[in-house]
């Protein structure tokens, strides 16, 4: 078995869509543990999707292989940058419809009602406008260049390759990862605080979660400055960092319809 300190920094702006106030849309300063598989490399989202989500028979193929990852938390005060963005079309004539905003190709014309339509002006054609399901105006608040943040990979059987560079967030943003191998011993306590960021799905049922804070963001809310009790492996850094034994993603809680 091995343990893996991993270190992120952020080479460009990262975006996560963590919580949405109007049109304004926030970044919480931490990066789950789900993304962060898909960003290692370990789970691998099909070219094409629908729709349909695959978290349980992803990550239940780590779970097989003995592989898991903790969810990142930033080692310093978070570094944001605020952003206005306008994706209002730059054409001479464009309108407001039912949630879409209607633009006329050449030899179309638009007719408005209870649906608008574009009408080809040569066959009389007519093809209705649909819904648009994003925002047209708004601001960002992202993730800036240089942010640091930490996880943990544990690896119950092989160790797997992982990149020196990997993509973030919604914009596939760039970051820097450095890894190193810590040793570790493992322990048993009770009431014992963990600072840093945990899955609580993902916890093994002997560990106690007793108080903590909770960041409910999705798909899963996580807790952090958790006072547990139970199994623990105590990492040999200057930190005496501790991760409860037995971490798993907790895809029983999953369904494919999620």
């Amino acid at each position: 078995m091995q343990i893996l300190q991993c270190d992120l920094t952020l080479l460009e702006n990262t975006f996560f869509s963590s919580r949405e106030v109007g049109n304004f849309y926030q970044t919480e300063p931490v990066i789950g543990n789900y993304a962060l598989c898909y960003a290692l490399g370990l789970a691998v989202s099909p070219y094409y999707n629908a729709g349909a989500i695959h978290y349980a028979e992803h990550l239940a193929a780590l779970n097989t292989a003995g592989i898991y990852v903790t969810p990142a938390m930033l080692l310093n005060d978070p570094r944001f940058v605020i952003e206005q963005f306008n994706a209002q079309p730059d054409s001479y004539w464009f309108a407001m419809g039912n949630n879409a905003l209607i633009v006329k190709p050449d030899g179309w014309d638009a007719e408005p009602g209870s649906k608008w339509y574009l009408v080809n002006r040569a066959t009389g054609q007519r093809r209705a406008v649909g819904t648009s399901n994003r925002p047209q105006i708004g601001r960002i608040k992202m993730l800036g260049i240089g942010n640091q943040a930490r996880f943990y990979l544990v690896c119950q059987q092989e160790t797997p390759k992982l990149p020196r560079y990997l993509r973030l967030g919604k914009w596939m943003s760039k970051a820097r990862l450095e890894v190193q191998p810590m040793p570790f011993q493992q322990i048993q306590d009770q009431q014992r605080a963990i600072p840093q960021l945990l899955n609580p799905v993902d916890l093994a049922p002997p560990t106690l979660l007793h108080t903590f804070d909770l960041l409910n963001i999705h798909p899963v809310p996580l807790v952090r400055n958790a006072l547990t009790s139970g199994e623990f492996y105590q990492l040999a850094d200057q930190a005496k960092t501790i991760l409860p034994v037995g971490m798993r993603f907790g895809v029983e809680a999953m369904t494919h319809d999620r």
